[in-house]
């Protein structure tokens, strides 16, 4: 071995010395007898300083955060309740003039309801006209088509009569012929 070596060796032994004599009185420092006065000294002075820093410096901080904070949260509940207010009234307002368009809807209907059955009932009115006009015509029609009819079957009758009288040999005049169909005709029809 070298004498530096030596000299590392023994300067290891002396710390290892010192170690075991200080583990050897007491163990940690903090729960030292001796010193308990210094680290009550301290601690006091630790508290005091921050108990200052805290009361001085962050719970006025804090304190302004919280109510600034709660000024903001009241606000907010104030301006929702009249926001509330507003939408309440809004709605309101919503269903009045949805119930005024409903209303007016359904008086242009019963107006357009009513011009309608007013242009509906002269329409009935000027075909029941010309129904009636038609009718009145083809009733003078038919009269005309009966008479017409009438005087075409006594035209027939006399002339078949003539004829028939003709054929068994008899002949007569024109009066008497028309005097029988006339007569049978008038009696035939009652």
């Amino acid at each position: 071995m070298s004498a530096d070596t030596a000299q590392q060796v023994t300067e290891h032994a002396a710390d290892a010395a010192q170690a075991a004599e200080a583990a050897g009185s007491g163990g940690l420092p903090q729960l030292d007898f001796s010193t308990f006065g210094n680290q009550i000294f301290w601690l006091v002075v630790s508290i005091v300083v921050l108990y200052f820093i805290l009361s001085r410096v962050a719970l006025p901080r804090i304190g302004s955060v919280l109510a600034e904070r709660t000024g903001t949260i009241t606000n907010d509940i104030a301006a929702a309740e009249t926001f509330k207010a507003q939408a309440a009234e809004a709605e309101a307002a919503y269903h009045k003039a949805l119930d005024d368009a409903r209303a007016a809807a359904a008086r242009v209907i019963d107006d357009a309801k009513a011009e309608i059955q007013k242009d509906l009932d002269v329409a009935i009115a000027k075909a029941d006209a010309e129904i009636a006009a038609r009718t009145a015509e083809s009733e003078v029609r038919i009269g005309e088509i009966r008479d017409s009819a009438a005087e075409a079957v006594k035209a027939v009758a006399k002339d078949t009569t003539k004829e028939l009288l003709g054929s068994f040999g008899v002949s007569a005049d024109a009066r008497s012929v028309t005097a029988a169909v006339n007569a049978q005709l008038k009696g035939g029809a009652a």
